[in-house]
């Protein structure tokens, strides 16, 4: 049975072509022209090149496919040209899904996030049914997140899409090569760069027991339902500690209010905007950041068998991952090896 898998040179998708190697499937990958191909560097998959923003090379890509998994998206906080976050996430999954439907595809696995959820006011650990509206949404990322989702449900409910939806909260591991926007807290804190920190929490996977998730959602999963594929609720300030101990560097201990760091965020993103240059800080990052983002995946471990390790454990993968590939200005191996 050949699958197609998009966004595997990434660090999910990197993670989830791994399990379908290892379960015996036929992999073909899309791969955009010019991508940075290391994550799947000797892997046994057929790559094709192409793009969801050209629906001919979606054609040639699902063509004899039996299954497909959509975990390739645009995953950036913050972008100088909008449009193309809606091009990618959006429109790119409308016409990877009609591909797919008039190319027949069997079952679909379509990566979502839980930035498209609803949150708790009382803070409580959300789940898939919480409420939430379009004007919820933070940010570009999150708007079209919502979008993409939206059209997947749309063509499951009126044209039979055979797909499920998985919503990830925080993947951390290994192979977060660009990084993401998580992984580069995890560089910057060991780099010095983060002396102080905000009142916000996240939830946190293993980048492995997500991509475990796909696979399980594709077994089990029922057509039009989404599951979320969390792990462990922790605040901002809790995560630091445990990099703290994890690498033997010193966790800040200022706590930031939000408000204060929102002219810098003004001036950051006016350097962005000049330069060209990637705005780590930026105002709907502080925007999303008032809230603790906490979810539970009790959904899917109870319909899918969904199970995810301790924070630590994810986050000591991704530090030992980071300082092997030299993203810190020095290595932590010493203090790793002596816990």
């Amino acid at each position: 049975m050949t699958t197609l898998i998009t966004g595997a040179t990434g660090f999910l998708g990197s993670a989830v072509a791994r399990l379908l190697l290892a379960e015996g499937r036929q992999l073909r990958a899309l791969v955009r022209a010019g991508s940075d191909t290391s994550n799947i560097h000797g892997l046994d998959l057929e790559r094709v090149t192409g793009d969801l923003t050209d629906p001919a090379s979606l054609k040639a890509a699902v063509k004899g496919c039996e299954a497909l998994y959509h975990v390739a998206a645009d995953y950036r906080l913050w972008i100088p040209k909008p449009k193309d976050i809606y091009d990618i996430n959006v429109d790119g999954t409308r016409n990877l899904m009609r591909a797919a439907g008039e190319a027949g595809v069997a079952r679909i696995v379509y990566t979502s996030s839980v930035a498209v959820l609803g949150l708790n006011k009382d803070g409580t650990p959300a789940d898939e049914d919480v409420p939430v509206r379009f004007d919820d949404m933070i940010g570009h990322y999150k708007r079209s997140k919502y979008l993409a989702e939206e059209v997947v449900r749309e063509m499951v409910a009126k044209d039979g899409l055979p797909a499920v939806i998985v919503n990830p909260s925080t993947p951390i591991g290994a192979r977060d090569i660009k990084p993401t926007p998580t992984g580069r807290i995890i560089v910057d804190f060991v780099n010095g760069r983060m002396p102080a920190y905000v009142d916000t929490g996240l939830n946190l996977v293993h980048v492995d027991d997500c991509a475990r998730g796909h696979l399980l959602a594709d077994q089990h999963g029922k057509l039009g339902e989404r599951y979320i594929l969390g792990g462990e609720d922790l605040s901002l300030r809790d995560i630091l500690l445990v990099l703290g101990r994890l690498t033997g560097r010193p966790a800040p201990g200022v706590k930031l209010p939000n408000r204060l760091l929102v002219p810098f965020a003004y001036g950051v993103e006016g350097w962005a905007r000049l330069t060209g240059m990637e705005s780590r800080l930026t105002l709907d990052s502080l925007r999303m950041a008032r809230k603790y983002m906490f979810f539970s995946s009790e959904k899917a471990k109870r319909e899918l068998g969904f199970s995810s390790r301790a924070a630590e454990q994810a986050l000591s993968d991704a530090v030992a991952w980071f300082d092997a590939n030299n993203y810190f200005k020095s290595s932590v191996s010493a203090a790793t090896q002596s816990r």
